[in-house]
């Protein structure tokens, strides 16, 4: 069974702290060089791959692409200035899909 690796990319700020409980960082501060980095980690055996929305946001048809595969996972998650919302709404989406109901927010789907 392969080893996978996990990654977060976005600014320097908001992915600091992963880098010391070793996850590879890759530090970019545009939605081009989110999506050359995602690139290249999704052929180099990353498993999860966090980034940041706001970035995110920049690159939505590779994100919601990528969703539809097995591997990567790919996770969004706020920046250090705080949440756009997407990340907890694409989990969201998943669940329900998943299950038929929104049991985050108690909404039946």
């Amino acid at each position: 069974m392969p080893t996978y690796k996990i990654a977060v990319i976005g600014d320097k700020d908001s992915i600091l702290g992963f880098k010391t409980i070793g996850v590879d960082t890759f530090p970019v501060t545009s939605a081009q060089a989110a999506l050359d980095t995602l690139k290249k980690l999704v052929s180099e055996n990353y498993g999860v791959i966090f980034i940041t929305e706001e970035l995110a946001q920049g690159i939505p048809d590779v994100i919601n692409e990528l969703h539809k595969r097995y591997l990567p996972t790919v996770v969004l998650i706020p920046n250090s200035k705080g949440s756009l919302g997407i990340g907890i709404e694409q989990i969201r989406k998943n669940v329900e899909k998943a299950i038929g109901a929104d049991i985050l927010f108690r909404k039946e789907g």
